[in-house]
Parts: C-alpha cells; structure tokens; sequence
C-alpha cells in the first residue's frame, strides 16, 4: 500500500523544480549588457520629471477601483443564482432559493452605504487638477 503523503511531495518538488530550473538557465543563457536606459525610471514612456516623493496622489482614484472589484464580484455570485433560482424555488421553496441572496445584496447595499457615507464615492478635484483647468481655458 502506498502513501498518498508520496506523490503530493513529489508533486511539490516538481512544482519548485521547474521555475527553479527555468531561472537559472535563463539567467545562465541571456545577454547581460548593462546600460544607464535599463536603470532609469520609466513612467509610461514619459520621461521623468521632480521627485516622486513628492507626488500625492488622489485616493479616490483607489476607493472607485475597489469598489468596481466588489461589485464586479457581487454579479459574478449573482449571475449563476439567476440561471437556478426557477430550479431552486421548485425544489426547496421560494423563501429558501431567495432568503441567501436578498441577505448578500442587503450586505452589499450596507457596504455601499457606508462608503457613500464616509465620501468614498465624492469624487474631490485636487488643487493640482484645477490649477491646469485654468491654463487650458484661456
């Protein structure tokens, strides 16, 4: 009789293994031409200007993208939901297939509330942004 504690090692060696093995042959096989380009700091091919220290940036712009990744999710859970839910009424009931789902969405809707609330969907202009509003205009 085997162990089965055998294979999942062995599986796990291999899984080190090989990016293991890869990286070290590349680094053994690739070109090394060391050159000031490949140091600078690239920025979206703009050079840089100033110090990024002293940059601030708007958290709005981090507020709005992690509420799109939740409720991106929240209709990635629903949709498979909608696809049973006829299924799951005739086979448990309609209060058991929807209870589940009104609770998800009053959660959610509490979430959002809450952020609304705080002003973490209020978007606020930077001084920054204003400041090359008006160098446009005129």
């Amino acid at each position: 009789m085997s162990n089965p504690w055998i294979a999942i090692g062995a599986l796990a060696v291999v899984a080190l293994a090989i990016p293991i093995t890869m990286m070290v042959v590349s680094s053994l096989l690739r070109p090394s031409v060391p050159e000031q380009g490949k140091t600078a700091t690239y920025e979206s091919g703009e050079v840089p200007t100033g110090s990024s220290q002293r940059i601030k940036f708007n958290i709005q712009y981090y507020m709005v993208a992690l509420l799109f990744v939740v409720f991106d999710i929240e209709t990635v859970l629903i949709f498979p939901w909608t696809v049973i839910y006829r299924d799951a009424v005739s086979a448990v009931g309609m209060t058991k297939a929807l209870l589940p789902m009104v609770v998800f969405i009053g959660v959610l809707a509490v979430g959002l509330g809450w952020a609304w609330r705080n002003g973490a969907v209020k978007w606020v202009r930077s001084p920054r942004a204003s400041k090359g509003a008006n160098t446009y205009e005129q």
